[in-house]
């Protein structure tokens, strides 16, 4: 398995067009002031997000932070059986590596591309160093911090009390927002392996869903057709943790 994304050429952006809009696709990115948003611009490189690829492993040594602009990097925890189980999802509205510049220089979990795309790739030394050189910068971090132990949190409680149906919809609702997309590129397999059920688990409940015109299942992917109606069959946990992230950005805001 590849260890590390592939680097793409440097992307440019046109003098003068460094405004919240067109600054990144990563809503985090976009969400900075002008004075953070140039303490890393110069910093960053595109990269790309390849399916199934290990971003770093569980105690090693962060090297870059990731502000996706498609796809989602799955954090996820590996038990000695094998068996895999997703925490956090990060996504365009989030960052992985922000521990690094809050005194963590060692990944807690495994992180994994769970569905391809693209992000901006920033080195932890630089991170760490606009962290340190703005206040808001870095309490930005240490709130998304706090929105990933949220999402991390809800997980494990939703693992233990939520029926299976409402768990995927909440997942696939998550995913959702996560990648910018209704359509979701994954396997029955992997799917199952996030959220802890077996494969044959998860097409019976994919299926109930989409008996009900919420999603359409195609070959290695999903689509959302009704996202109103999948809220509601999905459980609290999906609007805690948007609620949170929803407070970052606002906070962001002001």
């Amino acid at each position: 398995m590849t260890e590390r994304p592939v680097v793409l050429p440097p992307v440019f952006w046109p003098e003068g067009t460094m405004d919240s809009a067109s600054r990144s696709p990563n809503r985090l990115l976009a969400n900075l002031s002008p004075a953070d948003f140039e303490l890393v611009e110069p910093h960053l490189r595109p990269l790309e997000l390849v399916r199934r690829i290990v971003v770093v492993k569980a105690g090693d040594e962060l090297k870059d932070a990731y502000f996706p602009h498609s796809g989602i990097i799955s954090l996820v925890v590996r038990l000695i059986d094998g068996e895999t189980t997703e925490v956090a999802m990060v996504g365009r509205d989030s960052i992985f590596g922000a521990s690094a510049a809050l005194g963590a220089p060692l990944a807690l979990t495994t992180a994994i591309v769970q569905s391809p795309g693209m992000c901006s790739a920033l080195p932890i030394g630089r991170l760490i160093e606009a962290a340190d050189l703005s206040r808001t910068f870095r309490t930005i971090l240490a709130r998304h911090e706090q929105a990933i132990f949220v999402q991390a949190q809800q997980a494990a409680a939703c693992m233990a009390s939520h029926p299976a149906v409402e768990r995927l919809a909440r997942w696939l609702l998550r995913a959702r927002d996560a990648a910018g997309s209704d359509e979701l590129l994954l396997s029955p397999e992997f799917l199952g392996q996030m959220l802890g059920i077996k494969r044959n688990a998860v097409s019976l409940v994919a299926g109930s869903l989409q008996d009900k015109g919420l999603v359409r299942i195609g070959r290695g992917k999903i689509r959302v057709i009704d996202a109103v109606k999948l809220k509601s069959a999905a459980c609290e946990c999906y609007s805690t943790v948007r609620d949170e992230l929803e407070h970052l950005k606002r906070s962001m805001l002001h």
